[in-house]
């Protein structure tokens, strides 16, 4: 391909399509968020919504000190934090290694394919606590339940995800690598695995996203400390300041994960949207 005139990199399809720049959007986030925070301080300063329903901001953030320093549920906020992020980086952890080659498996052998993905696509629907009840009787209640629950929440979209970009690969990309000489290993490594890396990327940042809402669930699981745990707890006396304060850390985990892997996934497929 020529170079551009002018030595300009290619467009991308955003830039194609009229679509606004990264700075924008940002910008268009940091307003929407502005505004929401700005609603939930007029609301509840206004007295329209009781404090039971919906505590102040300045309330939540009171909780928040105080539950870093006093604690709350008989455990620091940190403490709670620490339970829910080893079990569900734990889970996500054992997907990666698991999910995302089982996906790739299905995508380039038939017979693969035809005996993962029954029950794959028979699980990947049932919300996780259908299948809670199960693996209460059959591991007890102690920490693996809480992680192999989230890890069949996060297995299922990672594995489809790294199937689906395995059988985005054309077919001449294929038969091109083979007729400079590549090996089977060579062409599922170097054609089959790279060109499938998006589609996995994808996959891992829904995975993540689904482990996340999967960890309330496996915290009913006997569990004494964790986010989950806590908003739970907090729920029963209702306590909706702790329950607010509970889902905005969830919220901040789970988007700062999310941030990560677009940051890893920009250096490790830097030709995304430009070919």
């Amino acid at each position: 391909m020529h170079e551009p005139r002018g030595g300009r990199k290619p467009a991308t399809p955003g830039e194609v399509y009229g679509a606004p720049g990264a700075g924008y959007s940002g910008h268009i986030s940091l307003i929407t968020s502005i505004v929401l925070i700005a609603l939930w301080f007029l609301v509840t300063s206004t007295g329209w919504v009781r404090p039971l329903f919906l505590p102040s901001p300045f309330a939540v953030y009171d909780k928040f000190i105080s539950a870093m320093t006093d604690g709350v549920a008989n455990s620091t906020l940190a403490e709670h934090a620490m339970a829910s992020l080893t079990r569900v980086f734990s889970a996500f952890l054992l997907a990666c290694v698991t999910a995302v080659p089982i996906g790739i498996l299905m995508g380039v052998n038939r017979y693969a394919r035809g005996i993962f993905d029954p029950p794959i696509e028979f699980y990947r629907p049932l919300p996780p606590l259908a299948y809670l009840p199960l693996i209460i009787i059959w591991f007890g209640i102690g920490e693996f339940p809480k992680i192999l629950l989230i890890y069949l929440a996060i297995f299922a979209p990672m594995a489809i995800a790294a199937r689906a970009g395995v059988r985005s690969v054309s077919i001449e990309q294929i038969h091109a690598a083979y007729a400079m000489g590549g090996t089977p290993m060579q062409i599922v490594w170097h054609v089959i695995l790279k060109a499938a890396m998006p589609e996995i990327f994808t996959g891992l940042r829904i995975g993540i996203g689904v482990g996340w809402t999967t960890l309330v669930a496996a915290e009913m699981v006997a569990a004494d400390r964790g986010l989950g745990f806590m908003v739970l707890n907090a729920a029963q006396f209702l306590a909706s300041d702790v329950v607010i304060m509970g889902i905005i850390v969830i919220g901040v985990f789970a988007f700062a994960f999310d941030l990560l892997v677009r940051y890893v996934e920009k250096f490790a497929i830097p030709w995304k949207g430009r070919i």
